[in-house]
């Protein structure tokens, strides 16, 4: 019988990450999802999938400590995927003289330092023809720069600089490297304003996950699989 594949998801409590959850889930993989705390939707899902949800509780992708933490308790677990869903926008459309200085440090942390570590602690933890897969924005391309969310989109293209970094290192790696533009979601974040539900966005971004393993190396991506150019 052909083993089951293993998606590790942080940042699952809530919005695209939950839902990245309970995609996985449908498709047959062992998920393991980490959440700062539990959450009544995930609590839902891990009774209607008992045998495939395993819910990591007080892991906080800015808190390194929580993240190494995690990191000791998976050792020696082998998976397909990695997929780091994080993200806020505190900013919104002010311009750098109007933005507090302390809610940008904490995007810039939440939005790009904090996922390239998680990175850097996981990804040997993954199998040769396995996936890394951060959750970024159209925003974040210096090519397209709109003046939207300025502040957030800065941040996003951090988190892109920093992949791209990753990726000269590690120019070898058999694993493929994804960064993936979700499109404007319905979720906390994207606003009621949003263009696609969840349920347009998520099965199309797993889709672009699965067809890309086993294809080395960094691409943009948007949830059909395009190229975005940066």
């Amino acid at each position: 019988m052909e083993n089951k594949q293993t998606v590790l998801v942080v940042g699952a409590s809530r919005g695209l990450g939950l839902a990245l959850v309970e995609e996985y889930c449908k498709r047959g993989f062992d998920v393991i999802a980490t959440v700062r705390q539990q959450t009544d939707a995930l609590q839902g899902l891990q009774k209607q999938y008992p045998e495939t949800l395993e819910i990591h509780e007080q892991v906080d992708v800015v808190n390194l400590d929580s993240v190494r933490i995690l990191h000791n308790k998976l050792k020696g677990r082998k998976l397909d995927v990695l997929f780091v869903n994080a993200g806020i926008s505190r900013a919104n459309e002010l311009t750098p003289l109007q933005v507090e200085e302390q809610d940008y440090i904490d995007m810039m942390l939440t939005n790009a330092l904090s996922p390239m570590r998680v990175v850097e602690l996981f990804h040997e933890d993954l199998v040769p023809n396995g996936v890394i897969a951060l959750m970024s924005s159209e925003l974040g391309s210096i090519t397209n720069a709109s003046a939207f969310w300025e502040l957030y989109s800065s941040s996003k293209a951090a988190l892109n600089m920093l992949a791209k970094s990753f990726a000269a290192r590690h120019s070898n790696d058999s694993r493929a490297m994804l960064l993936i533009a979700p499109g404007w979601v319905r979720t906390d974040m994207g606003t009621q304003d949003a263009i696609l539900d969840v349920s347009e966005s998520i099965p199309l971004v797993v889709d672009v996950v699965t067809q890309n393993a086993g294809k080395p190396g960094l691409r943009y991506v948007d949830r059909f699989g395009k190229i975005i150019p940066w």
